[in-house]
């Protein structure tokens, strides 16, 4: 299981606000907080910063790293930004989200995961636009898949995002994200995945209630990635709980820490 940390975003009021004041420490702070709260990897996405998305990227992750030593998830739409992020990246494995398989995108994003033997977060997107349905998914799915391939990306760095949408608009949102979970350990069963789970709550009230049940469904189909706020006690305990149930989890080593640790307190 892979937790990507989602905390450090430009979106997010507080955070902008670090990014333009240069306050480092507060950064540091919630990188810390995530790395202890159990996430593997951290996400840096400085997107809203568009008139100097790459010097922010540039600051973020030499502030994270001065302090925590895990890898990062370089997010951004600007291959520019992706490219200055990756190039600072000192500890362990880097992450790239995203590629998707429209055309530019892999033109520009995929000598990147090339460059720097990066692990790869792959959109079901391509140039006819979002998907919506799981075979529409799987289309795109095989296509992008023969291009990673091809250019030696192996399948363990390949983590496939199967687009999760608010049920809140579309009904089938989530049946289509778990057929298509379905479908991909099917055909490319040595792959990953990842997505940003909480997409399929927005619009509705009690959304953490759905997130966490989202993701005991999803993982019982073989979803192994996540990007979220692993300082949510009640969804790193709901993660838990589910792997031990599902056998992941020897002698319920990790569930009885999760017990220690406070998780199932609220």
């Amino acid at each position: 299981m892979l937790i990507v940390g989602e905390l450090i975003n430009t979106s997010r009021k507080a955070i902008a606000e670090a990014v333009d004041n240069k306050d480092a420490e507060y950064i540091k702070k919630i990188a810390q907080e995530q790395v202890d709260s159990g996430a593997n990897y951290l996400d840096v996405n400085c997107g809203t910063q568009v008139f100097n998305e790459v010097e922010s990227m540039e600051w973020l992750v030499n502030a994270i790293q001065e302090l925590v030593q895990i890898p990062l998830c370089i997010d951004s739409p600007n291959p520019k930004a992706l490219a200055a992020g990756l190039a600072l990246c000192k500890y362990g494995q880097p992450m790239i989200n995203s590629i998707t398989d429209e055309k530019e995108r892999v033109k520009a994003v995929l000598p990147l995961a090339v460059q720097y033997k990066a692990k790869l977060v792959a959109l079901c997107m391509d140039d006819t636009g979002m998907p919506e349905t799981a075979a529409d998914r799987m289309r795109v799915v095989d296509s992008l898949y023969a291009k990673l391939s091809n250019q030696g990306i192996p399948d363990e760095d390949i983590y496939f995002d199967p687009l999760i949408k608010p049920i809140s608009s579309v009904d089938t949102a989530g049946e289509e994200v778990l057929g298509t979970i379905k479908g991909i350990k099917s055909t490319h069963p040595e792959v990953h995945f990842m997505c940003g789970l909480s997409n399929v709550s927005y619009g509705l009230p009690n959304r953490k209630v759905l997130n966490r049940l989202f993701v005991v469904q999803t993982m019982t189909l073989g979803m192994d990635g996540y990007i979220l706020n692993p300082t949510d006690k009640g969804m790193m305990g709901t993660i838990a709980a589910s792997k031990a149930l599902l056998g992941q989890d020897s002698f319920c080593v990790n569930y009885l820490k999760a017990h220690r640790e406070g998780l199932y307190a609220e």
